[in-house]
């Protein structure tokens, strides 16, 4: 197929255009590199995607790409992505995510593409009311991000009404890890995920890491949270291409492993893997943090047929390790 992969220069977008190229697929990016690096998508598709330097609020060159690279499907992932900074500035990301998005859709119907898989977020269900969350929990952000998110995954359902394009969208839990080949990884400035922050404390790149919250009604008092391979979060973008090959209307799916692990957790887990202690500093709660947040992903195992492959946290942080240790400072460019 020849795909369209919006963001596909960021973090998830870089494993998933290897995949996507590794499977045989025609790939284009389409990323204007704010947060993205177009290194991540020379190494990842080791030189067989075009790159394309541009914005996917710009009606008239997405159209111009859907139509010259007779584009099949398209795979979202350009996102601006940062829960606080989407409450000091929902503008932001009112524009960035959602208005684009109509462009997008916009230009998908008139060039009559009728696949796309978007990548949406767990913030879509707020504080959860049960644990592991089901795709049937109650759906109420309480950040502007996750707002913006489940918005599209509503405008995708008006659009599969109105224009017959058909969707999934993956909720995501929390992304980790780096490819088996340490060549390509995560490289956020600035970094707010917790296993790149662990290991550049680890480097001596971050003077610490700061533990927010110690009283939480969890096992060792820190927050837990489901870890999922972006490897594995890649397979799970290729099983919904292939899905929307033979379904229709719009649909959703969480992609996490099930299974809880407290900052504590990847903190000594960490430690094993470098081979030293980490310095970290204990604080108070930060406001809207939830105590657990783990999926179920039993939707995703029996109609996408995808499990995680690579769920040990163990081997998650390991894979961030060889990429991070390999490339302090990220990508070059």
């Amino acid at each position: 197929m020849r795909v369209l992969a919006l963001g596909g220069a960021g973090y998830v977008g870089s494993h998933v255009v290897r995949e996507l190229c590794d499977s045989g697929h025609h790939v284009a990016v389409l990323d204007n590199l704010s947060t993205g690096h177009a290194q991540a998508v020379r190494i990842a598709s080791r030189g067989a995607a075009e790159l394309i330097v541009g914005d996917v609020g710009d009606p008239e060159l997405v159209r111009d790409v859907l139509r010259s690279r007779e584009i099949d499907a398209v795979m979202h992932f350009a996102a601006a992505s940062l829960v606080g900074e989407s409450m000091s500035n929902p503008s932001k990301y009112w524009r960035n995510n959602v208005s684009c998005t109509v462009e997008l859709l916009d230009a998908m119907a008139r060039a009559g593409v009728d696949r796309i898989v978007f990548s949406s977020s767990a913030a879509v269900y707020g504080e959860p009311r049960q644990t592991p969350i089901p795709e049937d929990h109650p759906k109420s952000p309480t950040s502007t991000y996750g707002m913006t998110k489940l918005a599209i995954e509503h405008m995708l359902a008006g659009y599969h009404s109105a224009h017959g394009i058909k969707s999934i969208s993956l909720r995501y839990f929390n992304a980790a890890g780096a490819d088996v080949s340490g060549d390509i990884g995560e490289d956020h400035d600035p970094e707010t995920h917790l296993i790149p922050i662990v290991l550049k404390t680890a480097l001596g790149l971050r003077q610490q890491l700061s533990i927010f919250g110690t009283d939480y009604p969890t096992p060792d008092g820190t927050c837990l949270r489901d870890y999922v391979h972006v490897s594995d979060l890649a397979k799970a973008h290729l099983a919904a291409l292939e899905r929307l090959a033979g379904q229709d209307g719009a649909c959703a799916y969480n992609l996490g492993n099930g299974a809880g692990f407290s900052i504590r957790d990847v903190l000594r887990c960490a430690e094993k893997v470098v081979g030293r202690p980490i310095p970290a500093a204990e604080g108070q709660r930060r406001p809207g943090d939830p105590a657990v947040l783990v999926a179920s992903s039993h939707l995703a195992q029996s109609q996408l047929g995808w499990q995680p492959a690579q769920a040990s946290l163990e081997h998650i942080i390991a894979s961030a390790w060889a990429w991070h240790n390999t490339a302090p400072g990220g990508y070059s460019e």
